[in-house]
Parts: C-alpha cells; structure tokens; sequence
C-alpha cells in the first residue's frame, strides 16, 4: 500500500494526497530504531562501495539526475529503501511508495494518471517487493516507464531474471547489493548507541567492540533487524547499562536462518547442496542440509533431489546410492521431522562420498541428440514382435538369437541398424568394472563363439 502523509511528513503536490509524500527532514521520535537510522545521504550508505564508490555508475546517474529505472537487487536489510529514499533526496523528486504486496492495478492506475498531471513533479515511483507484481501490473507500468513519466526504482529480493518482466527489465538498470559485512553492520550499531537525535545516545548505553560485531554476525547481513535487536535489548534494561555478551544470549537463543521456500535462498540453498553432493564435500553438504533444516525446508523437497543425484552423478559408480535414497524419501514420509533429519544426514554422506559417474545422464542425452538429428532407425525384422499371424507372416523375429545359448550370453547380433557408440562407462567405483565387461564383450560380438550344444 502506498505510504500516507502519516507515515512520512508532509504531502508533496496536492493532487495525490494517498500516495505522494515528502521525504521528513529528521525521523519521528516514536520510529523504529532502524527506521531513525535509515540514511538521509548516499555517504551514509554503507557495506555497497561495488556500486556506490566515488566514480562508479550509480553515483554518477545520481549526480547528474539524468537517468530513467532502476531495479535494485538483494537481501532483505541491505539498504534498497534507503538506496530509493537517498535518490529521491539528492534528485529532489516527488516520492511514491508503493508495496506491492498490497497494491493493486486500481491503486496503480491512480498513481500513474496523477503522474501524467504533474510532468514538472519529476515522480519517482518506488515499489517495493516489485517481484509481487503479476505481469499485467508490470505490463502496466511500461508505457509510463518508457515516456519517462515516472522514474521506476525496484526493489526484490528475487532474481530479476525469473520476476521481472523482459520488457521491464530491459529499460532498467539493474543494479546487484550484497549481504553486509559484519564490520559494517557493527559501524552503525555503535552510530545508533551514540546518536542522541536519531538513535539511543540519550539512553547512555555502552558495548564493547566484539558485543556489537556478534550482533552483527547473528543478523546475517540484515541491518534493519540487527538495529530492531539492538532497539529491543536495549529498551530491555534500564538507561546507562552496559550491553553485554549476556544480553545478546536471548536473541541468540532465538535466532532465524534467513530461508524462505519462495525466494531465492531456497534456490541457491538447494543449489549449493546439490553441487557439494556432486563435489564430494561431505562437510560442505552437511553444512547446507543443516541450513535448509533450520530454515524449515520440507525434509521430502531435499531427499527427492538425494533421489536426482542418486542417478545423476552416482549412477553406476555405486547402484547402491539409488534403492538407499529412495529408502530415505520413503523413510522422510512415515518417520517425519525431528528423526528424519538423521536419515537424511544418512542418504546425504552416502551421495557425497560415493565414487562419482554420470555416464547414466551423458549416455541419455546423446541418445536424445541422435533422435533429434538423424532420422528415426527402424526396428531390425528379427528383434520385431511375432506374435499374430500377420507379423510371422512378414517375418518378423525370423534369424533372432536367442543370447542365452551362446557363451557369456553374447551372440554377435545387431540390436540396431545402424550401430551407435552412446555409452562410455567411467572408471570409477563399480562401473571399472562394466568398462571392463564391456571391451570383453566387443570381443567375443566381433567373434562370437558357436551356440551351446
């Protein structure tokens, strides 16, 4: 929903009171802490100096005010918001809100019309979790974005790519923050400690360096909830009490794995498993299953991609990986969480230490390449069916050998018209052993033996 005059000031330019406002020149005192502490200039921006150091891009499409859209991506307490509201500041625009989780093509439709009334505004239009927009609102907002009658500034904590619409993206600058660094989480920690207008300098509060860094480092990178944190632990104790490492023992206690199944973590989460799996770092793997559990993952999600790997990269190597991780999804299903987790941690270091083959998925695709490419091989007349008087008739099954009356089960017969090479076996784990087999019975099919007596 966009933000009322309630929120943020006074209303800029009277037409559009429910959703233009004016940037305040200093926070309200019964503000959150983090949003006291949000930034009123780009140098109070921290932990983005990839995109915000003197000379590069953004900085200098602020300066000089002559830019169209702007997507900003990354995680949640990065300084997207702040990023928006700072542009807005130092370009002097008219600045709208809108949340996308509660807007709608309606609300949009206003905006945008009260934007064509005031070409002279410069609106800059800021909607936040732009990935909740369906494509007929992104779609709506292109016409506008393209005219140049509001300046678009996105903020998602999804992948551009899979969420925003190509058009839409393409007339964006697309512009990547990073999770913050401790260092510089802990900086504005200690700003909101000493900060008498904004933050808690009036409360005379005190901690030592490292107290502020653990904050930190519990907070994964997220600024606004390491400031709320701060906020809370220190509202907790009376004024000019030091904080100290037991104060930071209940919000240990109680802290959350950023992981949301909807968001990109989920991917590059799974991801990281999967290619640890594959990589055979037991460690690794354990690592990233762990986070997964603790952020809530459906235990089932990961042993189907156990099940995945079990083929796709153990394959021959070790037939055994494939029964064991389908055990361990059935296992998922009736034991449930907590003691599935250990079947899991099971099926899980047996695929990361098990000798590695993807000969399975190789052999598969060339088969599929060789379809796709060359006309489709007839079925050899012996190896047709022969059942019903028609097909003996035609012949079919006539001159097949039977493989079981010839040594080793090798015949020397042609299974297809046109011999193809799709499979080659590794050397690793088990399948030494059918590469072996293999180059024995080339042999015995380039000369097979008489049939058994």
């Amino acid at each position: 929903m966009a933000r009322s005059a309630d929120d943020s000031g006074s209303l800029f330019g009277e037409e559009t009171p429910r959703h233009a406002t004016a940037l305040p020149d200093k926070p309200a005192a019964h503000q959150p802490l983090a949003a006291r502490m949000r930034p009123q200039t780009l140098g109070e921006i921290v932990g983005q100096e990839h995109i915000l150091q003197a000379g590069n891009l953004l900085p200098r499409l602020i300066a000089s005010n002559r830019f169209g859209s702007l997507l900003f991506y990354g995680p949640p307490g990065c300084g997207k918001t702040s990023l928006a509201e700072v542009i807005a500041r130092e370009t002097k625009s008219r600045f709208v809100r809108v949340n996308a989780v509660m807007s709608n093509v309606a609300e949009l439709r206003e905006i945008l019309a009260a934007a064509r009334r005031q070409p002279e505004a410069a609106t800059m239009l800021f909607i936040d979790e732009l990935h909740r927009f369906n494509k007929s609102q992104q779609d709506l907002l292109l016409p506008d974005v393209e005219e140049g009658t509001v300046r678009l500034i996105g903020a998602t904590t999804h992948n551009p790519g899979f969420y925003v619409n190509p058009p839409l993206l393409s007339r964006s600058h697309l512009f990547r923050l990073e999770p913050l660094q401790a260092g510089a989480v802990a900086g504005v920690l200690r700003r909101a400690l000493t900060d008498v207008a904004r933050g808690l300098g009036s409360r005379g509060h005190t901690a030592v360096d490292k107290v502020l860094n653990d904050l930190a480092v519990l907070c994964d990178g997220d600024l606004r909830r390491a400031l709320n944190a701060l906020e809370v632990i220190a509202l907790s104790l009376p004024e000019k009490t030091a904080i100290g490492e037991k104060e930071l023992e209940i919000f240990a206690r109680e802290r959350r794995i950023r992981y949301d199944a909807d968001e990109d973590e989920h991917y590059d989460t799974i991801s990281a498993f999967i290619k640890s799996c594959r990589g055979s770092d037991p460690d690794a793997a354990m690592y990233w299953l762990a986070k997964m559990l603790a952020g809530g993952e459906d235990p089932r999600f990961i042993a189907r991609r156990l099940v995945i790997l079990a083929s796709e990269d153990v394959g021959l190597a070790d037939p055994q990986a494939l029964p064991l991780t389908v055990a361990a999804h059935h296992a998922c299903d009736f034991i449930g969480l907590p003691e599935a987790e250990l079947t899991l941690a099971h099926a899980t270091l047996y695929i990361a230490t098990a000798p590695k083959s993807n000969s399975a998925t190789l052999a598969l695709g060339e088969a599929h390449r060789v379809l796709k490419e060359a006309p489709v091989q007839a079925v050899p007349v012996p190896l047709r069916d022969k059942g019903g008087q028609a097909s003996k008739r035609a012949g079919h099954g006539k001159g097949y050998l039977y493989a079981h009356d010839f040594p080793e089960n090798i015949s020397g017969q042609a299974y297809l018209e046109k011999p193809l090479a799709l499979y080659t076996p590794k050397t690793a784990g088990w399948e030494a052993k059918i590469a072996e087999r293999l180059a024995r019975w080339r042999e015995l099919r380039a000369n097979p033996g008489p049939p058994k007596p």
